[in-house]
């Protein structure tokens, strides 16, 4: 039998409330207190600066991103800076790796295999570029990928945080990626799930839609949860 997954939405949530709660959440699998959880959500605009840390990446000044109302944090994923915000759809799993299922390198494969199958679905080819993590439909990147591999203290294991974040509404790329160099990569550009499929899509009919690829190849059964996180 496949292992339950929790699943919840949430339209909207600040950087800093989700990021909490994906802390929280963690230290409740490690003490085998709470099943894996998926969180879908949206953020507001936000830019997020992995463990790669090149400042020179972002191209807007401190004064520029309080006009334009964006958000900035340092965080503890892998990966160089991204943006956030409104038409994106995040995805954070929090899943115990252990035993057959610790393969780190295999994971952010899997991650990539899911919007790659969702993309097929629509009748849109995406695949990898062998040296970049996350997802292109040609040169342009539809989803950003950054995961945390969290090691848990009482088993061999490890519980994964942050994930993935899925361009869906058009003209997303006119937002907050021009005030960035995202993840470091100057030569190709960012599209989106409505530029590429030439048709509209709400960013929680996609989070609906995509749970059962995710629960496919990771062999999860999803267990909806109530929304307590707004």
């Amino acid at each position: 039998m496949n292992k339950a997954l929790h699943v919840s939405y949430t339209p909207m949530m600040g950087y800093d409330a989700a990021w909490d709660l994906q802390k929280s959440i963690v230290k409740s699998i490690d003490l085998e207190e709470q099943q894996d959880t998926l969180l879908l959500l949206q953020h507001p605009p936000t830019y997020t600066i992995g463990s790669q840390r090149h400042p020179e990446h972002l191209l807007l000044s401190k004064e520029q991103l309080e006009e334009q109302g964006i958000g900035l944090f340092e965080i503890d994923r892998g990966g160089d800076i991204t943006y956030h915000g409104p038409g994106q759809l995040v995805g954070y799993p929090l899943l115990t790796l252990e035993g057959a299922g610790l393969d780190l390198h295999g994971y952010l494969r899997d991650l990539e295999q899911v919007i790659i199958n969702y993309l097929d679905h629509y009748g849109i080819e995406a695949g990898r570029k062998p040296e970049y993590t996350g997802v292109w439909v040609g040169d342009l990147k539809i989803c950003a990928i950054g995961v945390k591999f969290n090691k848990c203290r009482s088993r061999r294991a490890f519980v994964t945080s942050h994930g993935f974040a899925f361009n869906i509404k058009a003209g997303i790329g006119e937002q907050g990626f021009k005030g960035i160099i995202p993840c470091g990569i100057q030569e190709y550009g960012v599209t989106s799930l409505e530029e590429c499929a030439g048709r509209s899509f709400t960013v929680e009919q996609v989070a609906e839609e995509i749970v059962p690829f995710f629960t496919k190849v990771f062999d999860y059964e999803a267990k909806p949860i109530p929304d307590t996180a707004r």
